[in-house]
């Protein structure tokens, strides 16, 4: 088994070097035929996030030459130095390869621990590797079990449950103070790029309608008709206010845009709940006395922040547990790799047991009298391989077994060595 990989992240690389190392569209396809030779590799594949490019290969020319490729090939294909590269690059094989594969698809070794986009990122690499045709029985034995790996690691851990991003964290924070939001109206003040998402998670979550405000009308009419929501003037914003249950403000203002005054007029109207006002902007765009207006509930940016601390160090623990079980999967692949490495000794072993069987029968041929063709041929052609095939089964046993154990064994030696006696 010689699975080798060579790449680079987020960890040991600024973004302009990874942007550099990039393998986009066509020049994907074109990489892949380039990357394996048949010769020093077989079979390969190329992870190419906005975070990290790796390179996953089988080298049937041992590891250290495998690895040696991946490099060149990365500095050749891309024009750069190897100087320019090497300290940015991590390298791993064996053992070592799949267990990263797995931490990589699990979202171990992603930026946010738990984020789902990197599996994704990583079947897609997959699929194109084997449209490519780079993909043989190795590798695809190796993704196959990255895949159900990461699936069994969401499944039997809470690493993706708690929310780490503030428009995320936004919608747990609606549903604690709401519960159901599938009747709730989403008032966005501002169109600023976390506003917009927050709005966006929010809808995503079932709330039913959004009204959109900003300086710029243009601005707020399409984020409003991508939602199939509605856009207000921004200085009439207050006369809406009483029809929203959650305000998201994120404006570009250096000063209050929401008021407690105002707040407390305009809400006099409302006959309907409490009043979720989640404040993204820095510097603050709602005054902190908004929250000491009847029924309403005021977050801003450093109280989500907060929540977010709160839900990695949660992420973290439950990394622990996805953690126990790479290091299970990883024993049993590996035992499995193993076990299919013994196919050229398989074959061998009934060679070697056939060459007996075939020079037994013809040294005793005389002893066994007149034979007809056919009787003759049913000897060679279903006695001996029928033999062979009964004596042969606990050799491969043995074979099977001490490869999944790691274990050395001169049972092929010793039937050499009996051939050649012979």
């Amino acid at each position: 088994m010689n699975i080798v990989l060579v790449g680079l992240s987020h960890r040991t690389a600024p973004i302009e070097m990874r942007e550099r190392l990039a393998f986009n569209g066509t020049r994907l396809d074109e990489a892949l035929m380039t990357l394996v030779d048949q010769q020093t590799l077989d079979e390969g594949l190329i992870v190419s996030t906005c975070n990290r490019v790796e390179i996953v290969a089988s080298s049937p020319s041992g590891a250290e030459r495998g690895i040696e490729r991946l490099t060149g090939f990365l500095c050749e294909f891309h024009d750069l130095p190897p100087g320019a590269l090497l300290p940015h690059l991590y390298r791993h094989s064996h053992t070592d390869a799949v267990k990263h594969m797995f931490r990589v698809a699990s979202s171990l070794d992603s930026m946010v621990i738990g984020e789902s986009q990197i599996l994704g990122q990583v079947k897609e690499a997959y699929q194109q590797a084997v449209q490519a045709g780079t993909i043989g029985r190795i590798l695809s034995q190796l993704m196959h079990r990255t895949l159900n790996v990461a699936k069994r690691v969401r499944t039997e851990t809470g690493i993706s449950q708690s929310p780490v991003s503030i428009s995320s964290v936004a919608v747990e924070l609606a549903r604690k103070i709401f519960g159901d939001l599938v009747d709730k109206t989403v008032l966005l003040v501002g169109a600023g790029e976390m506003g917009e998402q927050a709005a966006r998670n929010l809808m995503e979550a079932g709330t039913s309608k959004l009204i959109v405000t900003n300086r710029t009308a243009d601005r707020a009419q399409a984020i409003a008709r991508e939602f199939g929501g509605g856009a207000v003037n921004f200085e009439a914003f207050y006369d809406v206010l009483p029809s929203a249950d959650i305000v998201i403000c994120s404006t570009g203002s250096p000063g209050y845009v929401i008021t407690p005054n105002e707040t407390g007029r305009a809400l006099r109207s409302r006959r309907k709940g409490p009043v979720l006002f989640i404040d993204i902007s820095v510097p603050r765009n709602i005054d902190p006395l908004v929250s000491n207006v009847d029924n309403c509930f005021l977050f801003d940016i450093d109280d989500l922040d907060s929540v977010v601390k709160t839900n990695l160090k949660e992420r973290q623990r439950e990394a622990q547990a996805a953690e126990t079980i790479i290091e299970s999967e990883v024993h049993h692949f590996i035992k499995q790799l193993r076990s299919l490495d013994i196919g050229p000794s398989v074959l061998e072993v009934k060679e070697l047991l056939s060459q007996m069987a075939v020079a037994e029968f013809r040294r005793n041929r005389k002893r066994m009298g007149a034979l007809s063709p056919e009787q003759e041929s049913a000897i060679q052609d279903v006695l001996i391989p029928a033999l062979v095939n009964k004596l042969s089964h606990p050799v491969i046993v043995h074979l099977r077994t001490a490869a999944r154990n790691g274990e050395s064994t001169e049972v092929l030696d010793e039937l050499r060595k009996m051939v050649r006696i012979d």
